[in-house]
């Protein structure tokens, strides 16, 4: 029988230290990334924008909707903007913003005519007939 001996210090090499130092600090910089994104505008854009749509999908022409944006509001006071201008609907396309930078914009199928304003915290959307159509179901 061969038995060998290795030797019995111990081999780290650099090349593995630095690897794996690198990829500790890339893994922090991703959590840190997705903490913030996490409870950030982005998410809270792309949230509101589909939740709206599919609501207005889902709506017939005389239903009004009531939606709680409250903490999509603080935060668009919180980044400079007016509540106001947090939501925007041209045609079928929903765009919410809450920061000054992009938005997120997100289509609805119904082929209706939608009216909105703030009431406080809550949105208000109001379905209404496209003009000259009527709509037998």
């Amino acid at each position: 029988m061969l038995i060998k001996k290795f030797p019995k210090k111990g081999n780290i090499l650099t090349e593995n230290l630095v690897f794996i130092i690198l990829n500790v600090i890339f893994l922090i910089i991703l959590l840190l990334f997705l903490f913030k994104q996490g409870e950030g505008a982005i998410i809270l854009e792309e949230s509101y924008a589909k939740q709206i749509a599919l609501l207005i999908d889902g709506a017939k022409p005389g239903m009004i909707i009531q939606m709680n944006m409250e903490k999509g509001i603080t935060l668009a006071e919180k980044n400079g903007l007016n509540a106001e201008d947090i939501v925007f609907i041209s045609g079928n396309i929903i765009t919410v913003k809450l920061s000054k930078k992009g938005g997120y914009s997100y289509s609805f199928f119904n082929d209706i005519d939608v009216t909105y304003h703030l009431d406080k915290d809550n949105y208000v959307f109001v379905i209404n007939q496209k003009n000259g159509e009527n709509n037998v179901e």
